[in-house]
């Protein structure tokens, strides 16, 4: 089956179709490049050059779609104009043929077209020269040069110009990919920062209002239901009071609200009182030492945070320990909880808790676990256990508010 050249473009099309009504017309008046009597004309006559007129025409159709092609095809056409009395519109079909193969050919065509046609420009004026030493003899070789070598180079003029405009538009898009790209990952990273946040503000709130609303409704007590509403009401008050400073960071409208400062830990004996309010049995052993990078304070302070939320929801009776101490660049965080079944009133947990200690975890390069361990105190009992280390000396600063 044989192949099909490319359908021609539209703009080539009234190319040639010009070349070839403007061709007839010169000939019709005519009017041709060189007299009928001149020894180079072999083919004398009006009607031989029609023939290379119409074949460069051909070679318009291919200035796009087949470039090599239509420059051979032209090259041959002008040779045979050359024979003939000739038509200027023949040899102006040819420098546009030439200047389209610099600039649609592929690229070896495109930088070896200006080279071929300077040599032949610099031979057409140096050996007539040479052969009748006279000044007009170098006009062959100007004639050459307009005809070859200033559309070749404008050809490759164009195309640097083009494939410069082509890379900087390729650079521009994928500099707009990459922003587009971080712009994603800064509002996921965004997104995932503030979720961590709300949730450890307000689910240790949330976890103690659901187990004595649990409490007060299960036991028939009036004195023990007005310790429960006591307790709801306090973190009630609490969570609506970390809510609002949450919105105020994050509206800039917020009025008198203020953005809260990022918890440190400072506030671990509130944090561990507020605890013991909610019924948990706590012991707090924390001796971090110098004040810590400010990422490293926030991370510690809500793992502890999310541990004690957990062990309210989740630990049976029992004592729960929080244990900090800094030792070789490190801050190492410890809090164990009783672990087995629970018999009273428990919250419900969506595991997002332990999911965002790991990520605070991971986000300062440090190592993080929990799970169920033997107690150190009775190897028979087992606790649940929550240990991270936070490197203190190389740390990024996203997490700081």
């Amino acid at each position: 089956m044989a192949m099909s050249l490319p359908r021609p473009h539209r703009f080539d099309v009234y190319v040639a179709l010009a070349g070839l009504l403007g061709g007839v017309l010169l000939w019709a008046i005519g009017l041709g490049v060189r007299p009928a009597d001149e020894p180079i004309v072999l083919w004398p006559g009006r009607w031989p050059l029609l023939v290379p007129l119409a074949v460069m025409a051909g070679c318009e159709l291919l200035r796009r779609t087949a470039p090599r092609t239509a420059l051979l095809t032209g090259t041959a056409s002008l040779t045979v104009d050359t024979l003939t009395q000739g038509s200027l519109v023949t040899v102006v079909m040819f420098t546009d043929i030439v200047y389209a193969a610099v600039l649609y050919g592929p690229p070896g065509s495109a930088r070896r077209i200006p080279w071929i046609t300077g040599l032949l420009t610099v031979a057409a004026t140096v050996v007539p020269f040479a052969f009748w030493r006279v000044p007009e003899a170098l006009l062959i070789g100007v004639m050459v040069g307009i005809v070859s070598f200033a559309p070749a180079s404008t050809g490759l003029i164009v195309r640097n110009h083009r494939n410069a405009a082509d890379a900087a538009r390729l650079r521009a898009e994928q500099t707009a990919l990459l922003a587009e790209r971080d712009r994603v990952e800064a509002v996921t990273a965004e997104r995932a920062r503030m979720a961590r946040e709300l949730h450890d503000m307000v689910a240790n709130h949330l976890s103690a209002i659901a187990i004595h609303a649990t409490a007060a409704l299960s036991l028939d007590d009036p004195e023990t239901s007005r310790q429960a509403l006591g307790v709801i009401r306090e973190n009630s008050v609490e969570g609506l009071a970390e809510m609002r400073r949450l919105i105020g960071i994050l509206r800039d409208d917020s009025g008198d609200l203020e953005p809260a400062a990022s918890p440190t830990l400072d506030g671990l004996g509130a944090l561990v009182e507020g605890a013991r309010t909610n019924g948990l049995d706590v012991t707090l052993d924390a001796s971090p030492g110098d004040p810590l990078p400010a990422p490293v304070e926030l991370a510690a302070y809500r793992i502890v945070q999310e541990s004690l939320t957990n062990a309210l929801k989740h630990a049976c009776p029992g004592r729960v320990t929080v244990s900090l101490a800094r030792r070789d660049g490190c801050l190492d965080i410890a809090v164990t909880s009783p672990y087995g079944d629970r018999d009273g009133p428990r919250a419900p947990g969506s595991g997002a808790g332990l999911v965002g200690m790991r990520e605070r975890t991971a986000l300062l390069d440090g190592t993080f676990e929990a799970g169920p361990e033997s107690s150190p105190d009775d190897r028979a009992a087992k606790v649940w256990a929550v240990r991270a280390t936070l490197p203190t000396t190389s740390h990024p600063q996203g997490e700081a508010e």
